[in-house]
């Protein structure tokens, strides 16, 4: 049966100690800026999901927990329905989360002797995982054609030829691509030639646009591995806070070196309330994941046709995938500082600046749009008065 879900619903998220709203006042020094930066989404989570959490919840003990079979029968479910991807039960290590999941990867499967390519502008946790780990740092700057970004092939080779290792975004945060089959065939043919290890961050699966239709890179390889793949309930329904991913390792050598990371840590994953909401999200959202598809559709429509009426010298590079639009504001003639500084002061809208994805991203700004239309209309309608009156 057809559900109803109401996207358009304005869900107060005062005094719930959100990141999004309440860290506002630090990150914009200012707390009423209508905040479109966080990639974390103003709908309310799947019913099914607060009614597991709730459920759980009326049990009075809280304690240590260990995780259920169903739990990884739930996402080997999803993975097959969703996207036609059989896994094997022991391929699955559940993780703290996908950043930790990064680290964790970096640290697992490289030396400090090691480099490990990126591929800015990228999600910036990606240069910290590699830098923080004193590795080497080795970046392969996507590029933009057309209004469309593109992997460098020939300059990767030259990267792969030295590295150990490359860490790809598919899709790909902040820019929105949704990786063809070729171009992935082509990476993974560059990795296999030069043995890198890919970790593929494939959290913004499911949040994808027809007719672009994500690629899982394991599935095409015939070496796999040396092929990692993060996956998430995080994004996809809305429970970033309950910090729980999967790392799917088909290789057992490997899957006992991340494993050993995580133990040297004392890391679990195994909180009460993350498994059930885990479960339930991936056992019956397929309904609210449709609806919500079609609703983000329709505003990444709206915002698309908006900026390209409204906002002068603006331009938005259109998303394949994910809830996140990247503006291109190099024509505004502004430095990074003093562009974010605009969007504060003049349009009252915190948007994530693009330097924080790297150089690559200098005079770009990160939007997330996974918010009620009005709040997105409003924005932009911001936007598009402090645009006027600069002239």
């Amino acid at each position: 049966m057809q559900q109803d879900f109401d996207f358009d619903q304005l869900v107060n998220r005062d005094h719930s100690n959100s990141l999004k709203y309440e860290g506002r006042q630090a990150m914009f020094g200012k707390g009423d800026v209508i905040p479109l930066w966080v990639a974390d989404m103003d709908f309310a989570s799947p019913p099914a999901v607060s009614d597991a959490l709730l459920q759980r919840a009326s049990h009075p003990i809280y304690g240590y927990s260990i995780f259920p079979d169903t739990i990884y029968q739930a996402l080997m479910d999803w993975l097959e329905r969703r996207h036609g991807w059989h896994i094997e039960r022991d391929w699955l290590v559940l993780c703290p989360g996908v950043v930790p999941s990064l680290n964790a990867a970096v640290m697992a499967f490289t030396q400090p002797t090691d480099a490990v390519i990126v591929q800015p502008p990228v999600y910036f946790p990606f240069f910290s995982a590699v830098t923080d780990s004193g590795r080497s740092l080795i970046q392969n700057p996507l590029r933009l054609e057309n209004n469309q970004y593109h992997i460098d092939f020939e300059q990767l080779e030259a990267c792969a030829a030295r590295a150990k290792m490359l860490l790809l975004c598919s899709p790909h945060n902040p820019v929105g691509r949704v990786w063809r089959k070729d171009e992935l065939e082509q990476l993974l043919a560059i990795a296999e030639k030069y043995q890198l290890i890919v970790f593929a961050d494939e959290i913004h699966a499911d949040l994808v646009y027809p007719p672009a239709r994500h690629q899982v890179l394991e599935s095409l390889s015939l070496h796999r591995k040396n092929i990692i793949t993060a996956v998430a309930p995080s994004k996809t329904f809305n429970i970033p806070g309950l910090n729980l991913s999967a790392l799917i390792i088909p290789d057992a050598t490997q899957r006992q070196a991340l494993s050993k990371v995580f133990e040297r840590m004392h890391v679990s994953a195994a909180n009460p309330f993350s498994m059930v909401a885990f479960e339930a999200a991936y056992q019956h959202g397929d309904a609210w994941l449709d609806a919500l598809l079609g609703y983000l559709q329709q505003t990444r429509d709206f915002v698309l046709s908006y900026v390209s009426e409204h906002l002068p010298r603006v331009h938005a590079i259109v998303p394949e995938g994910t809830y996140l639009v990247w503006l291109d504001c190099r024509e505004l003639g502004l430095g990074d500082a003093a562009l974010k500084q605009f969007f504060i002061q003049q349009a009252g809208v915190g948007l994530s600046p693009g330097r924080l994805f790297g150089e690559a991203g200098s005079g770009f700004m990160r939007m997330n749009i996974a918010a009620p239309r009005p709040l997105i209309a409003t924005a932009l309608e911001r936007m598009a008065r402090a645009l006027q009156s600069r002239k």
